[in-house]
């Protein structure tokens, strides 16, 4: 086993996939978050509280939240990749228990996962404080609250990609992969969201586990209001949490049984 993540460690590592991860994170951290910062909710289209206001501050750190895609997106590159480029069957002709190869990249991509957030997190705190010091407006909430959201946020976007990763071990294919990925994330949960009675179902998706992970109601809130049902009532911080995980190991689970034997047939 330890030889096995050591080989993930230096395969990964052996790419720009991570250093361009990194790099993500900063831009969307203390770029995108900072900048929307900057402009203030407030001055956004349609308004949303400011940053002097919890329900602002938790809306916009929120917001963070739905870059999750970037590292599901990675982690589904990082196993399909080895498809694509036919070094699967190398990989499982020298560990052919798929359940330990696939054991090893899980726990290499939770640390690479664990660098994405708090890279994140960390540029928008330091995006967020700064901000608040050039606009001098007050925190709506205690410092001491705002990291420990930014710190789920970063637990967040652990799970998300470990959960690419189960998924691009089920799919195989990359194109494909991708498109479960970011089409449902985007596409696929918010359309379930606007179906009446379905919508009762949000807190036990991913997105709603998200949601109750980085502490984020506003979109679950806002599409309560407009179809007239009652307030959605979203998991504790820490099932949210396992929720998500148990779906990335779902996924995984799966893969293993499905693909047993089949790619070095």
């Amino acid at each position: 086993m330890n030889l096995l993540i050591r080989a993930e460690f230096r395969r990964l590592l052996a790419t720009r996939m991570w250093g361009g991860l990194l790099l993500a994170a900063a831009a969307l951290g203390g770029g995108m978050f900072g900048a929307m910062a900057l402009v203030g909710p407030e001055n956004f289209d349609p308004p949303m509280p400011g940053l002097d206001t919890e329900a602002g501050l938790r809306a916009i750190l929120g917001i963070l939240g739905y870059t999750a895609f970037v590292p599901a997106a990675a982690g589904a590159l990082a196993v399909t990749s080895e498809y694509r480029h036919h070094t699967a069957a190398v990989t499982f002709l020298f560990a052919p228990r798929r359940g330990r190869v696939l054991a090893a990249k899980l726990t290499t991509y939770a640390v690479v996962g664990l660098a994405y957030g708090l890279v994140l997190a960390g540029t928008a705190a330091v995006a967020l404080f700064a901000v608040v010091a050039v606009r001098d407006v007050p925190l709506g909430m205690p410092v001491t609250t705002v990291l420990a959201l930014l710190g789920r946020i970063a637990v967040a976007m652990v799970v998300y990609l470990l959960l690419g990763a189960g998924v691009g071990a089920l799919v195989h294919h990359q194109i494909a992969a991708l498109c479960v990925v970011v089409g449902y994330l985007y596409v696929g949960e918010p359309v379930l969201m606007m179906i009446p009675g379905v919508n009762t179902l949000y807190p036990v998706l991913p997105g709603g586990a998200t949601a109750a992970l980085t502490d984020f109601t506003y979109v679950a809130d806002a599409i309560s209001a407009e179809l007239g049902s009652g307030t959605v009532h979203l998991l504790p911080p820490a099932a949210g949490a396992l929720l998500l995980t148990a779906y990335a190991l779902a996924a995984s689970a799966i893969a293993v049984l499905l693909a047993l034997r089949r790619d070095v047939a």
